[in-house]
């Protein structure tokens, strides 16, 4: 049974507005760029299915969800089920996700929350790879940034 207490945890600030922030969490051309090359199916609406495919440590993936709250440039949550996790396709296996954006004109804050971590090698992992895509996320948006202004 997974605890709902061991939650991963990520943050950055990226000097953008909310707005280029937001896109960059949808668009799935861009989400490749700082999400380890995943390509990301969804409508982006509440309820919707949200998919995820590609390659993690040499192996193909497919892994699934469902948007659950999305509040464009402030909140996107939705659930991650992965099959390479080796457990059952049930809702108790499912994570959620949570991403919120705090701004103010030229600078987001965005925090990262994970639920339903297994153990402290799980939660540390989780956070070792959210922080690791949201950094690059930020390396990303910033160089493009400073690019518009050359």
């Amino acid at each position: 049974m997974k605890s709902e207490g061991l939650i991963a945890r990520a943050e950055t600030k990226i000097h953008v507005p909310v707005a280029r922030v937001w896109e960059a969490f949808i668009n799935p051309k861009i989400i490749k760029t700082y999400m380890f090359g995943t390509d990301v199916i969804s409508e982006w609406k509440k309820d919707s299915p949200i998919v995820w495919k590609g390659e993690w440590k040499g192996k193909p993936y497919e892994d699934k969800g469902k948007i659950i709250n999305i509040d464009p440039n402030k909140r996107l949550q939705y659930t991650h089920f992965s099959p390479l996790s080796g457990k059952a396709d049930i809702l108790e296996n499912y994570h959620t996700v949570t991403i919120e954006m705090n701004s103010d004109q030229e600078e987001t804050r965005i925090s990262l929350s994970q639920d339903k971590n297994e153990s402290e090698g799980e939660l540390k992992e989780s956070q070792r790879n959210w922080q690791m895509m949201l950094d690059s996320l930020k390396s990303i948006l910033e160089k493009d940034r400073l690019e518009e202004l050359n």
